[in-house]
């Protein structure tokens, strides 16, 4: 990957909004979605489907 290429897409962490402390680990397109990054994904500690924000 060239180095424009990495700045497009920086790696990023998940944290679980449950209070858990699990994080998940992805890269986003910065063009595309400027601002912070909000998924529904599974926490397995509190075994339920929450929400992940991205944190900096």
């Amino acid at each position: 990957m060239s180095k424009a290429a990495k700045d497009q897409r920086p790696i990023i962490t998940m944290v679980s909004t449950a209070g858990t402390g699990y994080t998940y680990v992805t890269r986003k397109n910065r063009r595309n979605t400027p601002d912070r990054l909000v998924l529904r994904k599974f926490d397995p500690i509190a075994r339920q489907h929450v929400e992940f924000k991205e944190s900096r």
